[in-house]
């Protein structure tokens, strides 16, 4: 475990066949991940983030092939001295994850195509935070989503020692790790639907999480077990972090956060 090497964030960036985003196709793109915000597209800002990070030693994003093009220009116009690879998106996110992170040496951290408001210091305390964990899941409390915005996230997961929403970002000491990350991930959609949770744990703890008498960091570390690995949350001070864009409301709330940040 080492927070010190170089990391391989791997973007998620895929298009599924057959689908389509309404937020997307009301602003005439075909993936979520281009949709514009101040005149650039959302990975763009992602990369941006990514590219100047210092702990960031390479970028694989992983997107379908009709998205490519426009993903590879929005990469050679986000700056920054990092390399951008792209990766063909696999038939879900776990696989893609692996298949993106083929090859790496060092850690690992995973992120979203349209998280625009990504900032330094969650990754700085992710990559810090893999320093005794093999994997790392992002959290922040209910208390900062409202400080940071009331209506930036509304979907809260309960624990016995309050409520938390999902950052969309983690990270794993190497391929090893990626089992684990698979279930704590979009890869199972556990932490997309707070009701699956439980599916992860044995009866008992199932019967303590539906009561509320379960910790976050004891469910996550009681799931990580369950795949041999090390396994805890990090809680990020910063609210915005767990905000997704998902519709008009949630477009909006972003770009104003946006527009308020230096620089």
């Amino acid at each position: 475990m080492s927070s010190g090497s170089p990391m391989r964030a791997i973007v998620l960036a895929g298009q599924r066949p057959g689908t389509a985003n309404p937020l997307a196709m009301r602003f005439g793109v075909a993936n979520k991940c281009l949709i514009p915000m101040q005149a650039r597209p959302l990975i763009e800002h992602v990369l941006a983030t990514l590219g100047r990070h210092p702990r960031i030693g390479e970028i694989h994003v992983s997107t379908d092939a009709d998205s490519a093009p426009a993903i590879a220009e929005a990469a050679s116009r986000a700056g920054g001295n990092v390399k951008v690879k792209l990766v063909e998106a696999r038939d879900s996110l776990s696989t893609s994850i692996a298949a993106a992170a083929e090859g790496a040496a060092g850690p690992l951290l995973v992120t979203t195509g349209d998280h625009v408001l990504l900032a330094a210091a969650a990754i700085d305390s992710v990559a810090v935070t893999l320093a005794r964990a093999d994997v790392v899941v992002a959290m922040t409390r209910r208390d900062a989503v409202v400080a940071a915005h009331p209506r930036g996230q509304l979907r809260f997961y309960e624990f016995s020692d309050g409520a938390y929403a999902d950052c969309r970002l983690c990270g794993a000491n190497g391929p090893d790790a990626l089992k684990a990350l698979a279930l704590l991930t979009d890869g199972g959609r556990q932490l997309r639907d707070p009701s699956q949770i439980g599916n992860l744990l044995g009866m008992t703890d199932r019967l303590k999480l539906k009561v509320n008498a379960l910790s976050l960091e004891a469910v996550v570390n009681k799931i990580g077990r369950k795949v041999g690995v090390e396994a805890t949350p990090v809680v990020l001070a910063d609210g915005s972090q767990a905000f997704a864009i998902e519709n008009d409301l949630t477009y909006g709330i972003t770009e104003q956060l946006l527009t308020q940040r230096p620089g």
